[in-house]
């Protein structure tokens, strides 16, 4: 079980990185149409067969229109690929996921390798479940998979540790109320970031910036839509994220005799709450300009970052569970 899960992960890293590329061929195809319309002028029939003054007539008009169409079309079907290769990649992941824990006989958020692959399959199946019931976002699937990609990659590359038993302090029924609202919290601010970068860039586009790398967005929907999607799924990733903190403060008091002590951790995951309902307070108060609270909620995912590498890597405490030498 654990070598299938092993091909699993990488099994959905190469389907990730097929749905990318798809997704990218698409963005490049959306750009057609603008261009051969430039390039393509359209003559005016003067007359019919010779005109007045035995000046022949003009060459029907020339449409751009068909090369476009084609394109057009052909940029669909690398949309409807790439949806096919992220809905296939997250089955695969999934699967590595259960594999993982059947053959751990645990839960597999026992170190930074399952946490990350947990966390990145919950991003993405709320990505799929978004594009279902908003079709029109499909673009920013670009940018969803090339983050699927990253952090897969460098979970299955870097963060990889053999399946061993978890460490006394973590077998508490505790592990599994803390840990999965911890879990399904993330990925959801993990889902919540590639909106708000979008709209970052989609807004300064649309404010006539045409440097980099606010042309990366020129294909994007528009930048008020990215900006309610921003917000709700921080609206409703927070108060979950609240309780886990919570919890997690209780599950201390029963482990070690005090719900909080300053542990690398712990202070990072209060960093993050503060930095995330500053951005929900930012974004209720009208004089708050939306991409300055935009700016709080990639902050705010920069910091769940650090919780997550940071702390686990160039830190020792009582929640150094990562798994790496």
């Amino acid at each position: 079980m654990s070598a299938l899960s092993d091909n699993l992960v990488t099994f959905a890293i190469l389907a990730y990185l097929v749905a990318m590329i798809s997704h990218a061929v698409e963005y490049a195809l959306g750009n057609t149409r603008a261009r051969v319309a430039a390039a393509v002028p359209t003559r005016e029939l003067v007359g019919a067969g010779v005109g007045g003054g035995g000046v022949p007539a003009s060459p029907a008009p020339v449409s751009p229109s068909a090369v476009p169409g084609r394109s057009a079309r052909r940029a669909r079907i690398a949309g409807l690929v790439a949806v096919g290769a992220t809905a296939l990649a997250a089955a695969l992941h999934l699967g590595a996921l259960v594999t993982h824990g059947i053959a751990a006989d645990r839960m597999p958020w026992g170190n930074m390798y399952e946490f990350v692959l947990t966390v990145t399959f919950v991003g993405v199946a709320a990505w799929l479940v978004v594009l279902w019931r908003r079709p029109s976002l499909r673009k920013l699937g670009l940018f969803l998979t090339l983050v699927m990609v990253l952090l897969v990659a460098t979970a299955e590359l870097v963060l990889y540790v053999p399946i061993v038993p978890l460490v006394p302090a973590l077998n508490s029924y505790w592990f599994v109320i803390h840990v999965s609202t911890i879990v399904f919290a993330s990925g959801i601010f993990l889902l919540g970031v590639v909106p708000a970068v979008g709209y970052l860039m989609r807004a300064g586009y649309e404010q006539g910036k045409r440097s980099f790398p606010y042309t990366l967005a020129k294909r994007l929907p528009g930048a008020a839509g990215l900006e309610r999607l921003t917000f709700a799924l921080h609206a409703f990733a927070f108060p979950i994220f609240t309780f886990a903190v919570i919890a997690g403060a209780i599950w201390a008091e029963a482990a070690w005799g005090r719900p909080w002590g300053w542990d690398p951790k712990e202070t990072w995951a209060f960093i993050s709450w503060v930095v995330y309902a500053g951005y929900l307070h930012a974004r209720a108060t009208p004089s708050v300009k939306r991409n300055v609270a935009t700016w709080l909620a990639v902050l705010g995912f920069l910091t769940m970052l650090m919780n997550l590498f940071g702390v686990n890597i160039f830190f020792t405490g009582l929640h150094s569970y990562g798994g790496l030498d």
